[in-house]
């Protein structure tokens, strides 16, 4: 009974997960087609953050796909996307800022990005055994494994939701160095704010899932217990 309920509010955090991905595309894509008035590349953009904040020995390499950048934190790399690295829109200029601003905060050692490092081996592993210790707990009735796959499955859900608060934090970083080092215009701050706002509402709906799913296991746990 409790599983089907949870099943209405998991189905709409999915149609939201879509929508939020749906969203970050057309998005992207709108503010892709508008040049900064600076006509700063994302490249561009990303090493000026970089050198100000004192990190010129961080390359910038372009990587292939769409939506692909990120910062390495182990080669201590930003990597950026083709049309991000070369283009000189809005779009371009925003992304790249926004994975500046995670290298900033390895810099800074700013804590939730600490906890986040830390709790990643851990996490790797305990996301790829979860879902077995799962499966093979419901098909043979066996409570022990359900409890353990919920813990590790708890695991990769409070990743999840550290995840979070570094995301936001890296977007209010670009955000603000963007506007006062001048790489974008007061006028073009809200087309910088829409692109990262729509990345960010991606994690967001990631998360929801996650709990959700979490709470409906947990409640098939604990009805069959009783």
């Amino acid at each position: 009974m409790y599983s089907n309920v949870m099943l209405i509010p998991i189905l709409l955090a999915f149609g939201l997960s879509l929508w939020a991905q749906f969203r970050v595309k057309g998005t992207f894509n709108k503010y892709s087609q508008v040049p900064n008035m600076y006509g700063l590349t994302g490249h561009d953009a990303a090493r000026r953050m970089l050198d100000a904040n004192g990190l010129y020995d961080i390359p910038i390499e372009p990587v292939r796909g769409a939506l692909t950048d990120h910062y390495d934190p182990i080669h201590k790399v930003v990597r950026l996307s083709e049309p991000v690295y070369y283009e000189n829109s809005i779009s371009a200029v925003s992304v790249a800022c926004h994975e500046v601003g995670h290298a900033i905060q390895h810099k800074e050692a700013y804590p939730m990005l600490v906890l986040r490092h830390r709790m990643f081996p851990f996490v790797n592993f305990a996301s790829g055994v979860a879902p077995f210790l799962l499966l093979a707990g419901f098909l043979f009735g066996a409570f022990n494994l359900i409890g353990l796959g919920i813990i590790f499955f708890s695991a990769a859900v409070l990743f999840q939701l550290v995840t979070l608060p570094v995301e936001f934090n890296a977007s209010n970083r670009a955000r603000k160095i963007m506007l006062t080092q001048g790489f974008v215009t007061n006028e073009e701050e809200r087309g910088v704010a829409n692109v990262l706002n729509a990345a960010a509402l991606t994690y967001v709906a990631a998360a929801l899932i996650s709990v959700l799913e979490l709470l409906r296991y947990i409640l098939i746990f604990t009805s069959n217990r009783d």
